[in-house]
């Protein structure tokens, strides 16, 4: 327990949102979100059709400072006010990255307060504990533009992954359909919004390792489908493209629930001695509505409890990496002016007190 409150700022900048928030923690189960900024920059890479990442990395030099006053603003605090402060440095756009982190040293050395590099993947997996006041052990589904994970999370720094894509993450699957389809940029929420409107059975897209008994997926033949579908009926009504986003997203659905099926299964009979009360779905396409309701009735089928973080703190936000930085401060870690960024930094190598550099 703590002895006073630690309060921690936190910097996301590993992809397209540059984000700051201020996290108190009351202690190592109870947090209080101060402020949570976030900088979209949907509108300068909507001309691309996706994520430009020297754009990405200008947008965060520009706008960083601005958001880090505005934080300390509006949670009525001034820097001397801060205890500890956490920065993403892994995974995602290494230009993005360096911004974030190389800020958060300068105020690490200026304010004389500890600086803690986080894993962007850790901080969305630990938002349920901000968030949804979960508590350990429980099933996690991390679902983004980047990842597609199942995860047995049994403490800070204890993760087990179950299954993994071997190729694309499911929010790719959803941006390279609606970027073929026009949908628009972002490509996830477009799809989901014209899929209401269509029958998700009219086409019968694939359902890759469905029949595998892994935990794992596999994306990447959906695309070719649906391109193959798209030409066999060309011109498209709206009606036709209605119904190729509803059937595609259903195929979705159902390889994400059937996978997760199998890892709650696996995780409560290789881990009988952990009482798994929770199924947790994280990462920008947990906020999907047509996802979530899936994987409600998953969780009530084995007698968990479905939780998704709120969709703002679904999406890349810094209040997870100011609350998962936090935690760590609490654990022990504290990290030097020399730690580096990673395009890449698995979850399941994560460790209690190891930061970076273990």
């Amino acid at each position: 327990m703590l002895n006073r409150h630690l309060t921690v700022l936190g910097i996301e900048s590993s992809c397209d949102e540059t984000a700051v928030s201020i996290v108190r923690l009351k202690n190592e189960f109870d947090g209080e979100i101060l402020s949570n900024i976030v900088f979209s920059q949907i509108d300068e890479h909507l001309p691309y059709g996706g994520v430009v990442p020297e754009i990405a990395s200008r947008s965060h030099v520009e706008s960083l400072g601005p958001l880090i006053d505005k934080a300390l603003n509006e949670a009525s605090l001034k820097l001397n006010n801060i205890d500890g402060i956490a920065a993403t440095a892994g995974p995602g756009l290494v230009g993005g990255l360096i911004v974030g982190l190389t800020t958060a040293k300068g105020i690490s050395l200026g304010a004389g307060i500890p600086l803690v590099g986080v894993n962007h993947l850790e901080g969305h997996a630990l938002t349920p504990l901000l968030t949804n006041k979960v508590s350990f052990p429980y099933v996690l589904l991390l679902i983004s533009g980047g990842h597609t994970q199942l995860i047995l999370v049994k403490n800070l720094g204890e993760y087990i992954q179950l299954g993994t894509t071997l190729d694309d993450a499911v929010g790719e699957a959803f941006d390279k359909a609606a970027k073929f389809l026009d949908l628009g940029y972002p490509g996830g929420p477009a799809l989901e919004k014209i899929s209401k409107k269509g029958s998700n059975v009219r086409f019968n897209f694939p359902r890759p390792l469905l029949k595998s008994h892994d935990c794992n997926f596999s994306f990447s033949g959906l695309k070719t489908s649906l391109i193959r579908e798209v030409k066999e009926i060309e011109p498209l009504t709206e009606n036709d493209l209605a119904d190729i986003a509803s059937s595609y997203q259903q195929a979705i659905i159902d390889c994400l629930r059937e996978k997760s099926s199998r890892a709650i299964s696996i995780a409560k009979e290789e881990y009988k001695d952990l009482n798994i009360n929770y199924f947790v779905a994280a990462g920008g396409v947990a906020s999907n509505k047509a996802i979530g309701k899936s994987l409600n009735e998953l969780a009530l089928r084995n007698n968990m409890e479905f939780v998704a973080p709120p969709i703002k703190f679904c999406t890349d936000n810094a209040a997870m990496i100011a609350w998962a930085g936090g935690l760590r401060l609490l654990n022990g870690q504290k990290d030097s002016l020399e730690i580096s960024v990673k395009s890449r930094w698995p979850l399941n190598e994560m460790k209690i007190n190891g930061g970076m550099h273990e």
